[in-house]
């Protein structure tokens, strides 16, 4: 969809690209970093300064209490980070539960590895954890349990009693619990995010993955990371080196700049500035006929394009695209086969100019 946006010259809202500007901190300390010759190797879990960094923000933030030097990885992006936890932890044949709608990248590094996803459907339209559906997806083969809160695509944030059911049964079944919490800051409407990791008893078998993509609006930078007890993080070390050596490392010196120099205020007006571009992109979609789940966290809104012209959710993200020159995701992208074909996904990690545009062309759709 983003190639024939751009092909078309029309407005993305299907890639989480993130076009926003960056903070000053960041780009200022990278372009530093470039000209002082810091552009060599990294040790393989990357630079001191951002470890620390890392975990003053985990402590602070997320509740968690990490080692700089033995419980954090520095990673190509958070994605690196999963695909590492995966090739450390995980053989092929094990399951692994997904809940749906799923982020893909999550479920194509399983079946890349030759690892089984078993998917947990989340019940519309508040995506709302079935426990007994969880208990039941639960086998003699299960090895882990994958949780992406705040959701890409859904925007749901796991609440406290969800997140604890699962650990209770993680704990039963001596379970990896794997957490992407990349859009950790993005929350809407007093959401609170919550690191599985913080629960009692499951630091040792959470490990939680963030990244610094979305908060400081650098997706095409690469640089994630990792927070795991120590008894797992040599070998995520290992494949992750294999992989990608380290993270770049140039970059890493502005995203330690950006954690030290930006405190609660940033996080907090960006949470405000992206609920409001929420609730413009929501009433844009109600107009155009295209009722939207509202979400809690993340940046985007799964809607329902039942309406709109096609057999699947391809085609009528193709026909939106046509219509109006806004490209939004086929639903189906995040469903396991046959769900998801009267949805769209739709991205609004954009400025205020274009996003003002997609929104106004949007209501057109129902003229």
């Amino acid at each position: 969809m983003s190639v024939e946006c751009d092909r078309i010259q029309g407005i993305n809202l299907a890639q989480g690209v993130c076009d926003t500007e960056l903070p000053a901190p960041v780009v200022e300390a990278a372009i530093a970093a470039i000209h002082n010759g810091k552009n060599i190797y990294t040790r393989l879990d990357g630079i001191p300064q951002l470890r620390a960094a890392i975990a003053q923000k985990l402590a602070h933030y997320n509740r968690l209490s990490c080692d700089p030097d033995t419980g954090i990885l520095v990673t190509a992006g958070a994605t690196g980070a999963f695909f590492a936890a995966c090739m450390a932890l995980l053989n092929p044949g094990d399951e692994v539960v997904l809940f749906e709608p799923y982020y893909g990248y999550h479920r194509n590094t399983l079946t890349s590895l030759r690892l089984t996803p078993v998917t947990v459907l989340l019940d519309a339209p508040t995506w709302e954890l079935d426990e007994d559906r969880l208990k039941q997806a639960i086998t003699a083969e299960t090895r882990a349990i994958v949780i992406n809160t705040p959701c890409n695509p859904s925007g749901k944030v796991f609440t406290r009693k969800e997140l604890e059911a699962i650990a209770k049964l993680a704990q039963q079944h001596d379970l990896f619990v794997i957490t992407d919490e990349i859009y950790e800051y993005f929350l809407c409407d007093n959401a609170e995010h919550i690191s599985m990791a913080s629960l009692p008893g499951m630091a040792e078998q959470t490990i939680t993955m963030s990244g610094f993509s979305k908060t400081f609006s650098i997706t095409g930078w690469r640089l994630g990371y990792l927070a795991a007890d120590p008894r797992w993080i040599p070998s995520i070390g290992y494949f992750h080196d294999l992989t990608y050596v380290c993270a770049p490392a140039p970059l890493q010196h502005g995203a330690a700049a950006g954690l030290m120099d930006l405190h609660d205020d940033f996080y907090r007006d960006l949470a405000k500035e992206y609920q409001q571009k929420r609730d413009q992109l929501v009433e844009a979609l109600v107009a155009a006929g295209m009722p939207p789940s509202v979400p809690d966290g993340a940046y985007y809104i799964l809607a329902d394009a039942s309406r709109i012209p096609g057999a699947t959710a391809k085609e009528k993200a193709r026909n939106v695209l046509a219509r109006c020159g806004v490209a939004a995701v086929a639903g189906s992208a995040f469903f396991t086969e046959g769900r998801g074909e009267n949805l769209l996904r739709f991205c609004y990690a954009k400025k205020a100019a274009p996003l003002a545009e997609a929104c106004q062309r949007l209501r057109s759709l129902n003229g």
